[in-house]
């Protein structure tokens, strides 16, 4: 069952296929993240902004390979971990990375499947079974990963010591759950995941409370209109948040479906949903990492 789920949820959320014109044209709009994986390539091709490769060294050792930006301005900034979607790191992950600079935040961009694949590889060498290998990595495993990238942002020199995380579909739910794991989080955008224990049939307002009670960060919860899989998660969630008294921004998107900001190529509603909430990420994160 969980493999036909994934199935269903990877079908949906569909790109174009490789050499396949996207369904629309997107235009192309600075102020947005990139939507098509030529706008990413564009994106990090042409921007002025310092980027690079780092290693995060994880507690046993492991490299957590990592892409960082860095902003261009005078005074020190907040970090923003991104957590790519299930089809792992691509160009696509890096450019919202860039985004997230170009908006004036430190973006860490960690591959999630570092060590993971053939010898030691990471998202790039394990093709095909990239999608399986991240649906393998348990709470724990991500929020290691994630424990470690926030704490060597908060080092930087540039950092101004306060943290949030941005998730894409997979990882808007590792998103979710990392703000229930880690209380010194600042903030956390969820983009269409959903919150921990929202997802089973029997779930109830109680039980999905107890999930997050060591919640501290507000959410901003962003969702497509076409994706009921997720959007039947989001009443038990809004109705555990209100009973712990905890700040969860809700916004859906008519017409758009499941993964629109990394496949706006797929309907206009995918562009415009994008276009109407990015305003709110940035908005939301300059409130919460002064």
């Amino acid at each position: 069952m969980k493999t036909i789920v994934l199935a269903l949820a990877l079908l949906a959320f569909a790109a174009p296929a490789r050499g396949q014109a996207p369904a629309v044209s997107v235009p192309w709009n600075p102020a947005v993240p990139p939507g098509t994986a030529e706008h990413a390539a564009r994106k990090l091709q042409e921007s002025p902004r310092h980027g690079q490769w780092i290693d995060i060294k994880l507690n046993d050792g492991t490299p957590l390979k990592s892409w960082i930006v860095y902003p261009e301005r005078a005074d020190k900034a907040g970090v923003v971990l991104v957590i790519h979607d299930i089809f792992g790191m691509r160009d696509l992950a890096r450019a919202m990375g860039d985004q997230l600079a170009q908006e004036g935040f430190i973006a860490i961009v960690p591959d999630f499947l570092s060590a993971k694949g053939p010898n030691g590889g990471g998202s790039e060498s394990l093709g095909r079974g990239v999608n399986q290998a991240i649906s393998s990595l348990s709470s724990a495993d991500v929020n290691a990963r994630l424990d470690a990238a926030m704490a060597y942002g908060k080092n930087l020199p540039a950092s101004n010591g306060k943290t949030a995380v941005i998730g894409f579909c997979w990882g808007g739910a590792q998103s979710f759950g990392y703000a229930a794991h880690q209380p010194a989080l600042a903030a956390a955008v969820v983009y269409y995941g959903q919150a921990p224990g929202s997802d089973s049939n029997a779930a109830t307002a109680d039980y999905v409370a107890e999930q997050l009670a060591s919640l501290k960060a507000p959410v901003l919860g962003l969702y497509a209109g076409n994706d009921a899989r997720i959007g039947a998660t989001i009443p038990v969630t809004q109705a555990a948040m209100k009973k712990l008294n905890k700040s969860y921004d809700v916004h859906t998107y008519e017409g758009a479906g499941h993964g629109f900001m990394f496949a706006q190529g797929n309907s206009e509603a995918n562009i415009q949903a994008a276009a109407q909430s990015w305003p709110l990420v940035v908005d939301f994160l300059k409130t919460n990492l002064k």
